[in-house]
């Protein structure tokens, strides 16, 4: 059976912490070790809120793999195609947003799952397998066993079916959408506010119960971050590149400027 490493899922089945950073506005391949250096394990390459193509996903992925750090995709939208593509050209997992009920959660098992868990369709030479050809029943078996699927909870909808969702066979993470959830509870950005604690304590109990990871993305305070960490989040998104980037930058400009 060929070995794939995917440091994220390795770190999460051990019980540490799995530490993503969001590509929203990086398009090269050297990203992958650069995050490596930093301290990441894994990318969470966004397809839903920028304009990354296919081809961009595809080239980071491979390298990322190489370099020691987990890429891992968030589609945008349902569609299987979403899905394939990115992990037939590298992806080593896929999130997918605005999972809010229990049919559209089996779909996604469908769209990235390879049978007898779900239906997705097979291609020859894969880079996750490093192009060695594989008997089929070996490679299937490997990819399965090394993808993640991380579904995304940000409605109170999607809290309410967290422990269905936990549930099913080949969905392997909850990852909260805090910003989103907050959005849709009326209390934007209250990120510690009771009653998103209560939603965490929910989908912390699913997780448990069945064997899954708790994600959280969107929370970027570190004291309200270590409360979910303390609650059982193991699937940490940390930040992304846009910010990183503005808050060096700035900080550089103001402390030249004022040599002046």
């Amino acid at each position: 059976m060929p070995e794939i490493i995917n440091v994220a899922k390795q770190k999460l089945e051990a019980g540490e912490l799995a530490i993503g950073v969001g590509l929203r506005m990086t398009r090269v391949v050297e990203v992958g070790k650069m995050m490596k250096t930093a301290g990441y394990d894994w990318l969470f390459i966004d397809m839903e809120h920028n304009s990354m193509s296919i081809d961009d996903a595809a080239q980071i992925s491979v390298a990322a793999q190489s370099a020691g750090i987990t890429p891992i995709v968030r589609v945008p939208g349902f569609q299987h195609f979403h899905a394939s593509r990115v992990l037939d050209t590298g992806a080593q997992g896929i999130v997918v947003p605005h999972v809010d009920d229990i049919q559209t959660a089996k779909n996604m098992v469908e769209n990235v799952k390879y049978p007898p868990i779900g239906k997705r369709s097979i291609t020859g030479s894969l880079p996750q397998l490093d192009f060695v050809p594989t008997p089929v029943d070996e490679a299937t078996k490997a990819i399965n066993d090394a993808t993640l699927l991380i579904v995304m909870l940000e409605t109170e909808e999607a809290v309410e079916n967290a422990e269905a969702m936990a549930a099913i066979d080949g969905i392997d993470a909850l990852l909260f959408g805090t910003n989103d959830l907050t959005i849709e509870m009326g209390i934007p950005g209250q990120m510690g506010h009771p009653r998103v604690v209560k939603h965490y304590e929910t989908a912390a109990a699913a997780c448990k119960k069945h064997g899954k990871f708790l994600g959280r993305g969107g929370i970027y305070d570190p004291a309200v971050m270590k409360d979910y960490v303390a609650m059982g989040a193991r699937l940490i998104l940390a930040g992304n590149d846009f910010p990183f980037l503005m808050k060096a930058a700035k900080e550089q400009a103001d402390i030249v400027r004022g040599m002046g």
